[in-house]
């Protein structure tokens, strides 16, 4: 039990800063002009190759499942 606790929070961390790294969405001074947030992109960003956008995006998504898991594991041991 001691171990999954221990997993859980090295996991909750983890989740803590990859999205804290993540770049908002927000376009900033751009958004003033009426610009659109993907003015600008190049041809790689709008398609979606292996930008970090998209590296980020996996990787939350990778660390927010083994999130799930050991929340669930902690309930079932916990019962």
């Amino acid at each position: 039990m001691n171990v999954f606790i221990v997993l859980h929070l090295i996991v909750a961390v983890i989740l803590i800063i990859v999205v804290m790294a993540q770049e908002g969405k927000d376009p900033g001074m751009r958004g003033i002009q009426g610009a659109s947030s993907d003015m600008g992109d190049s041809f790689f960003k709008k398609n979606g190759g292996t930008t970090k956008e998209v590296i980020f995006t996996r990787l939350t998504t990778t660390v927010a499942i083994l999130f799930l898991i050991t929340t669930m594991t902690l309930v079932i041991l916990g019962a």
